[in-house]
């Protein structure tokens, strides 16, 4: 269902720029001809199935994968040149599955880290106290659960103050409460002017805290945009799900009339109305001229999980 994306126009703004980037494993193509701009400061999401080549591409726009053709830049500077190397200080990358040394303490993890990138030694304890490890910054790594090796990882991807992150399913093995303070986490950071670019296969989770996202499957973007944006280009019902007394379920379809609706349903303790988005406020109207006869009344938008499915189907 999706159609053809325009390359976007580079922009001065743009912290990442990718023409053309195509990474190939013998006839299969990983990544497909991928053009795509991600602003400075902004909050991207990159969400597909899995094989869409989402890892990929964030190997490739880390230098670590090289493209098999296309260019990708990094704050201006081509990842396959010898200026990314400079560039590269100012980015921080958590991947999916993090791979610590079970013999270290969680200081001495950031420390090394902190060594390897350069970073000052006196960063590493106030990155622990950001990630909510200070408590067992002297246990060592093999006592951590697979959350607290995640949000470990976490710290050290923050260590450097890197202006760019990369962050590949960043709360696996996060509870709730975590999941919560990792986000509070990337909104102080959006509030420095950091750029982020996540992937994430819990969509509820991202649905309310990206600015943008693409939609990727069989190496290509299928879709770039807002959730909002992209949901009114999938041009998908909404619903209406209306509460009021049994005795008054009838009196729904009365004033709806001939109001382009798609489905009126009778449900257990409420009456849902689907219809296009293009009718949404003739419907509002006529279900407010049923006054206090409404008890409550719950627009259901379509999810960024619908979104995602209708472009990936």
């Amino acid at each position: 269902m999706a159609g053809t994306i325009p390359a976007p126009a580079e922009s001065a703004a743009s912290v990442i720029a990718i023409r053309g980037a195509t990474r190939h494993y013998g006839t299969v193509r990983a990544v497909d001809g991928v053009d795509l701009d991600v602003a400075r400061g902004e909050v991207f999401g990159l969400i597909g199935h899995n094989g869409a080549g989402k890892s990929t591409l964030f190997k490739m726009m880390l230098g670590l994968i090289p493209v098999t053709a296309g260019d990708i830049r990094i704050d201006g500077a081509p990842v396959a040149g010898s200026g990314f190397r400079a560039v590269r200080r100012k980015i921080g990358y958590l991947p999916e599955n993090v791979v610590l040394y079970d013999n270290l303490t969680g200081l001495e993890t950031l420390q090394f880290f902190a060594r390897l990138k350069g970073a000052p030694a006196q960063e590493c304890i106030p990155a622990m106290e950001r990630v909510g490890l200070t408590q067992a910054a002297k246990r060592r790594v093999r006592e951590y659960s697979k959350g607290m090796r995640q949000r470990l990882g976490f710290a050290q991807a923050l260590l450097g103050k890197p202006q760019i992150l990369f962050l590949d399913e960043p709360t696996t093995g996060l509870d709730p409460e975590a999941i919560r303070e990792f986000y509070v986490i990337l909104r102080g950071l959006k509030a420095e002017g950091v750029t982020m670019i996540l992937t994430s296969h819990i969509l509820a989770e991202i649905q309310e805290r990206v600015d943008r996202l693409a939609i990727m499957a069989a190496g290509k973007l299928q879709a770039v945009g807002t959730v909002q944006a992209l949901r009114e280009q999938m041009d998908l019902p909404l619903w209406f799900h209306v509460r009021l007394a049994p005795e008054d379920f009838e009196q729904v379809r009365t004033v709806l009339g001939n109001l382009p609706v798609t489905a009126v349903e009778a449900r257990e303790d409420h009456v849902a109305v689907q219809c296009r988005r293009e009718s949404k406020m003739l419907v509002m109207q006529a279900l407010a001229s049923l006054g206090a006869k409404v008890l409550d009344l719950h627009v259901h938008e379509p999810s960024l999980e619908d979104v995602f499915f209708g472009f990936s189907d």
